[in-house]
């Protein structure tokens, strides 16, 4: 992949995650939650990347400013679950992010093909299938990866 595809792609990420941050403040504003520069930190954290637990949020939030103890990362995720920015399952993922992902799938001669999530979900699902890996069960969920595969 050449380095111009790769600082677009990238800028649509970060575009994205600014437009998710802004979504995200606006809501917690409307609630009557402050906005601390350690929670928006944290969110900031939550937005970039993806984290397994608050252990693991708190962790990476310690490098960027020390005064972010594990109450503030608590507080924050619970702030961010009750407004409904977030799910607490086996990850903290970002809501709404299924309905801007998809995948841009680019074939050798350069066409591309855009899925949105749930046409790139069912693909997935159907290759499970044909694949023999989901015999007679039921996809609940699938979470891709941040990695480009090429």
């Amino acid at each position: 992949m050449g380095d111009g595809r790769k600082e677009m792609l990238q800028e649509q990420e970060n575009f994205r995650i600014q437009m998710q941050r802004e979504n995200i403040l606006h809501k917690l504003k409307e609630q009557g939650y402050r906005m601390t520069k350690q929670r928006i930190a944290v969110i900031d954290i939550i937005l970039e990347n993806e984290c397994g637990s608050c252990k693991e949020i708190l962790y990476r939030a310690s490098k960027v400013n020390r005064n972010i103890g594990a109450a503030t990362i608590y507080r924050t995720v619970n702030m961010l679950e009750e407004i409904g920015a977030i799910h607490r399952r086996n990850i903290y993922r970002l809501s709404g992010a299924e309905e801007m992902g998809g995948a841009v799938i680019t074939l050798e001669d350069g066409e591309e093909i855009h899925l949105t999530a749930e046409e790139w979900n069912e693909v997935t699902r159907r290759g499970l299938e044909i694949s023999g890996y989901i015999k007679g069960k039921r996809v609940l969920s699938i979470v891709q990866g941040e990695r480009i595969l090429e």
